[in-house]
């Protein structure tokens, strides 16, 4: 008699198998952006809240005005020219993020006080605090790993980006 299929079986078995590092749950190719060119943290909520509420149907105003309240609190650039701001929105059913490499980088008030230049923006339903949690720990975990931020601030365009998030070990990018 044969045991059930674990989770990770059946996945495995349907050709479904996802890194521990991948970031595919939480990135639609068109959440990538490349060379974006703001001038300051402000005019980077704006432009990646417009981005992160198309084809959602959130608000683009609301999403930067909780981008701006969480930064109130301290700033969510960790280091290394990285930064993850994020913030909870009414209408969202899971948690989301969106990528974006800088053209240059800019003055985010970082731990380090270097500027940054990669940005990866989680967005979370208000009732999610441990998937919030938990997706903001891979993230983080992610972007701390300086050979894979490296790969990304390398990567020529917006699919090599994305293949690098979502493939979670760079496979498939270039």
């Amino acid at each position: 008699m044969s045991k059930p299929l674990s989770q990770n079986d059946a996945d495995t078995a349907n050709g479904a198998v996802r890194s521990v590092d991948s970031l595919n749950d939480l990135l639609r190719p068109g959440d990538v952006i490349s060379a974006l060119a703001v001038p300051n943290k402000k005019s980077l909520f704006v432009q990646l809240s417009r981005v992160a509420a198309k084809g959602r149907e959130l608000s683009a105003t609301e999403i930067t005005e909780r981008l701006l309240d969480r930064e109130r609190l301290g700033s969510t650039g960790f280091g290394g020219g990285v930064a993850i701001p994020h913030g909870k929105i009414d209408g969202l059913e899971q948690v989301v993020g969106l990528f974006a490499k800088l053209a240059s980088p800019i003055d985010f008030a970082a731990i380090d006080d270097m500027p940054v230049d990669l940005v990866f923006l989680l967005l979370s339903p208000p009732d999610a605090g441990v998937e919030h949690l938990k997706a903001l720990a891979r993230v983080s975990r992610r972007l701390r790993d300086r050979t894979f931020v490296a790969k990304l601030r390398g990567a020529g365009s917006t699919d090599a980006i994305y293949a690098l998030l979502a493939n979670g070990d760079g496979r498939g990018a270039g």
